[in-house]
């Protein structure tokens, strides 16, 4: 019997060696031949190899087919249609690529002091140190050998050898190594790679064997049309090097590439063992020649934060290998030859970039507080269970929406309770204890089911579609609940319904969720009694009886994007009318306030899953309302922890009042406008902008790391434009004020938070004016909306120094703070 369904490649990268290991696993639970075919190019592949798959060159949105020949094939094409519409989308990801076309100017505080540089092209950012050194190579042509008699118990042994060795490695590796030693075990294991080995030992030695099926996978590789699976024939590389060198140990080569020192590796590529080899406490940086942006290795370079730069050639290095050089990946450029002004510019740039690093990274593992400790929950949206894990990675406190409709669409029938109890499970256990918000099925609307049979409507959004379908398809309501039951022994569990807009309704549910516990329960089917219960507050009628919802369940979650619609009457999907959807309209704002004030009444929470929660340009406000938790996607997380750390809650409070009280969605835009140009969460005059006993040698040094530290601190986003908005004011006079001071500033566009940042010298240092040396430094960064603080801060800072009583007290302050008082008070600021 034949089956088939056809589909659409959604994978950003196409069908390499990682999407591709998914898809053999899948397909080989069944007997029948399965094979995929590419209908841009004819290509077919046996869907049980992933060779054989990478072979068919399938790139993002080429139209394919799975065809299943065989006794079980009606069941596998049902199965495998599930899994490419649901998971095999999330078996990849858009890989993270350094935007070359953005480029930094190159800060005045290096070029002043003439570096030599070679300029490349970023691959992974980052600044590192070290001796400049070339990779060695092993010489595969070196294992070409004579046929033996016992060639099948060679290469048997030999994969065997490998096999263990990366099943040992995988269990220790990181997430990015683990998924590329487990595509390289896949390789391993492919019968077309392994076949091919063996139909040649017949007449050809292990290593010629092997190095023949390398050169002939490598070539197929190379013809594709996309540039990443062209890069993947490194991958076959490292794998074949790996058999060789198990099949002949007595071969005298190079093995192991070993770093002695803190070291630049200059390579023309490497492959992904020979990165994952070299000591990355050492390993500060790599050049690769030839390397792309997508090459697994850069992959691997950028998971562990090693700079790597391509676009520079070995002829150009040679005069610098075994020579102290700097790269710097941000700039995209290797310094060699380094004076000693230029070595103390990168060794300030190295702790610039690390303290910047540490002070991203403690929003990931940290929990979402403000400035003055209000904790809210930042959760994670989800579709589907493969998406946990990279959720939890991004500092995810919780699934806040885990939309399990995904599960029942693209396919031919609802998935049964096993499968639907493998997704609750995996999520589950990747949240190792943080709350998992599961929403039943939201069928119907803009999600039709076709198996389902639902009636055409009209207004489908305000039709038969979420809880008011339940009913008619009970069984396959009670079988959700089944699954999500049995698998909240997992874990922190918490149901949420969908569309729900009477207490009746609500009610009909509990009935429903408390007779499955009862089956489970009378069968010894282990299922969690802590099983919170929850609706979506989307249907405006909730929030006029939100008191009596809370007699009823444990929490609420807000969904903005609907609840905008319905509560002003607007489809947003209608180009007529859409400009009137905005979440900022004063009726949805007295809405929110009122939600979340009455459940907090009655002690429940009350979170908010919709587009508005990644929204920074409005988490004040939702701060302000008093929501427990916010919902969004994964990557914008660690975002809004880092700008829910720059907020105050009795600030955001206030805010939230006044725009409540706002009359028009205009006057609420302008109110946010106005809070953020004219009071900027952090102060004018911070502790963390003041160097009491400061260690610069000279100007360029002082102005590099004052201007490095307000990145630091989150108040610019473009250091390189900052400091050059500073040397454009000094190119035009002088700031040495004489007596010791100078007061470097600048009113720009480049400066989030306006800052005034000090420096105290131990030792002064030319400021290269007429005015003499310099040991104190008050540099001025405000925003260009504040203009007249500008003049008003500088005017009245040079007036003071002119007197020497006034300096005499800026000198003698016993710490940093109380510099800041001093100047507050005799500045009025």
């Amino acid at each position: 019997m034949k089956h088939q369904f056809a589909f659409r490649c959604e994978l950003p990268n196409g069908i390499h060696a990682r999407p591709a290991t998914h898809l053999e696993k899948a397909c080989g639970q069944f007997d029948c031949q399965i094979t995929l075919v590419n209908h841009r190019n004819n290509h077919q592949g046996d869907a049980k190899s992933v060779l054989s798959l990478v072979g068919t060159d399938t790139l993002l949105n080429d139209n394919c087919s799975l065809i299943f020949e065989g006794h079980d094939s009606e069941q596998a094409c049902q199965s495998l249609e599930s899994f490419i519409h649901n998971e095999f989308p999330h078996c990849d990801e858009a890989l993270a690529t350094e935007d070359n076309a953005e480029a930094f100017p190159l800060p005045q505080s290096l070029m002043r002091h003439q570096p030599t540089l070679l300029h490349g092209k970023r691959l992974a950012t980052g600044i590192g140190h070290g001796k400049l050194i070339e990779f060695s190579y092993t010489n595969l042509n070196l294992f070409a050998t004579e046929h033996c008699d016992n060639e099948h118990a060679r290469f048997h042994n030999a994969h065997q050898q490998v096999i263990n060795s990366l099943s040992e490695t995988v269990i220790k590796a990181t997430q990015q190594e683990k998924d590329i030693i487990t595509a390289h075990l896949a390789i391993l294991n492919d019968s077309s790679f392994t076949g091919s080995i063996s139909d040649l030992l017949r007449e050809h030695s292990t290593a010629n064997a092997i190095l023949a099926t390398f050169e002939k996978l490598t070539k197929q590789l190379e013809q594709s049309a996309s540039a990443y699976l062209r890069e993947r024939a490194l991958d076959i590389r490292d794998v074949a090097e790996q058999l060789l060198i198990a099949a002949y140990p007595e071969v005298q080569c190079q093995r192991e590439f070993q770093l002695a020192e803190p070291s630049i590796v200059l390579a023309k590529d490497l492959t992904p063992s020979q990165f994952i080899g070299l000591d990355k406490h050492l390993l500060q940086g790599l050049v690769l020649t030839h390397a792309g942006n997508t090459s697994h290795t850069v992959i691997l370079a950028r998971a562990f934060g090693i700079p790597t730069l391509s676009g520079i050639t070995a002829e150009q290095c040679r005069a610098a290998l075994n020579t102290s050089v700097y790269i710097d990946a941000h700039l995209g450029v290797l310094a060699t030859d380094c004076t000693e002004p230029v070595q103390r510019y990168f060794q300030r740039a190295l702790i610039l970039s690390q303290q910047e690093k540490k002070q991203k990274e403690q929003f990931i593992y940290q929990p979402a507080v403000t400035s003055d400790g209000h904790q809210i929950e930042i959760a994670a949206n989800i579709a589907c269970s493969a998406e946990a894990s990279s959720a939890f990675a991004n500092g995810a406190e919780g699934i806040g929406l885990f939309r399990t409709e995904m599960l029942f669409m693209d396919r031919q029938s609802a998935p049964g309770e096993d499968e639907q109890f493998e997704h609750y499970c995996k999520v589950l256990k990747a949240a190792v204890g943080k709350p998992v918000i599961i929403r039943t099925m939201d069928i119907g609307g803009d999600k039709p089911i076709d198996y389902l049979n639902l009636p055409e409507e009209n207004n489908p959004f305000l039709g038969y579609r979420a809880v008011r379908i339940y009913p008619k398809f009970e069984q396959l309501f009670r079988t959700q609940l089944r699954a999500i039951l049995r698998a909240s022994v997992y874990g922190s569990t918490k149901i949420m319904i969908p569309m729900i807009q009477s207490i009746e309704e609500i009610r009909w549910v509990k009935q429903q969720l408390a007779e499955v516990k009862a089956e489970l329960d009378s069968c010894d089917i282990a299922n969690s009694g802590q099983v919170q219960l929850g609706i979506m507050v989307e249907v405006p009628a909730v929030a006029f009886i939100i008191d009596q919802f809370c007699q009823e369940v444990d929490f609420f979650s807000i969904g903005s994007n609907d609840m905008t619609q319905y509560l002003l009457a607007v489809d947003r999907d209608n180009g007529q009318v859409s400009h009137l959807y905005n979440s900022l309209a004063p009726a949805f704002l007295r809405m929110l306030g009122h939600v979340v004030k009455t459940a907090h009444e009655h002690n429940r929470w009350v979170g908010l899953c919709g587009e508005l929660g990644a929204d920074n340009k409005v988490l004040s406000l939702l701060v302000g309302s008093g929501l427990d938790e916010l919902s969004m996607s994964a990557p914008k997380i660690t975002a809004t922890k880092a700008a829910l750390n720059d907020l105050a809650l009795t600030h955001c409070q206030q805010l939230f009042e006044q725009a409540c009280q706002c009359p028009t969605i205009d006057d609420v835009t302008t109110l946010l406008e106005n809070a953020s140009a004219t009071g900027p969460e952090k102060p004018l005059l911070g502790i963390d902008c003041v160097f009491k006993h400061a260690d610069f040698a000279n100007k360029e040094e002082a102005i590099q790391t004052l201007v490095g530290n307000l990145a630091v601190q989150g108040r610019t986003d473009n250091a390189y434009a900052l400091e050059d908005d500073i040397w454009a004011r000094e190119a035009v006079f002088s700031t040495g004020l004489g007596h010791g001071f100078a007061i470097p500033h600048t009113k720009s566009g480049n400066i989030r938070h306006s800052s005034i940042s000090i420096a105290q010298l131990k030792t002064p240092i030319d400021w290269q004016s007429d005015s003499g040396d310099v040991d104190f430094i008050i540099m001025l960064t405000l925003n260009k909306e504040q203009g007249d603080q500008h003049m008003r801060i500088f005017s009245g800072l040079a007036r003071k120094l002119i007197h020497q009583d006034f300096r005499d007290k800026l000198q003698n302050c016993g710490d940093e703070a109380a510099m800041i008082q001093l100047l507050e008070q005799e500045l009025a600021l």
